[in-house]
């Protein structure tokens, strides 16, 4: 029988488009957004949600968005960086997942659309109408992380959802 591992997948919580002289990887999060991703992580907490390893893309708005988040549920531990997470596609969040150590058994990422609206479709095989902001999915996968194909969707909430 295969193992069962958890997979969280979020993208980023809204960011501001305030000051437009700043690169697209510095745009830090807005009101909103600061007041949404803690929102998401106490939702996820409720949900029972954890992780033995966290990593986000290195822009601004997603570290941030992954920092509220991991106060939250009580993640503890460095946030890994991974600047393949920016601007990332099906491949890229599959070559990531791959080098995770087979010990961690709940791994969270937080990301960018669209890239992780694919990921999720290609992953879960479910239909979404968006991903939006701020926006997690709770999957369950099985085996290995460097043979990740498919999960099962176990859990998917975003910050306008009648969930909370």
């Amino acid at each position: 029988m295969q193992e069962k591992k958890t997979l969280i997948i979020m993208r980023h919580a809204k960011s501001s488009w305030d000051d437009m002289s700043l690169p697209d990887s510095e745009r830090p999060l807005n009101k909103r957004g600061k007041h949404n991703a803690p929102m998401m992580g106490g939702r996820m907490k409720k949900q029972g949600c954890h992780c033995d390893l966290l990593i986000s893309s290195p822009a601004v708005r997603a570290l941030a968005t992954a920092k509220l988040v991991a106060k939250e549920i009580g993640y503890k531990r460095n946030i890994s960086e991974e600047s393949d997470l920016y601007m990332a596609d099906i491949g890229d969040y599959l070559h990531v997942i791959s080098g995770v150590d087979e010990q961690i058994k709940n791994l969270m990422l937080v990301s960018h659309n669209p890239g992780i609206e694919e990921f999720f479709i290609y992953l879960t095989g479910e239909m979404i109408e968006n991903f939006p902001t701020a926006a997690y999915a709770i999957i369950e996968v099985k085996g290995k992380w460097s043979e990740l194909t498919s999960g099962k969707l176990l859990h998917y909430d975003f910050p306008k959802s009648a969930i909370a």
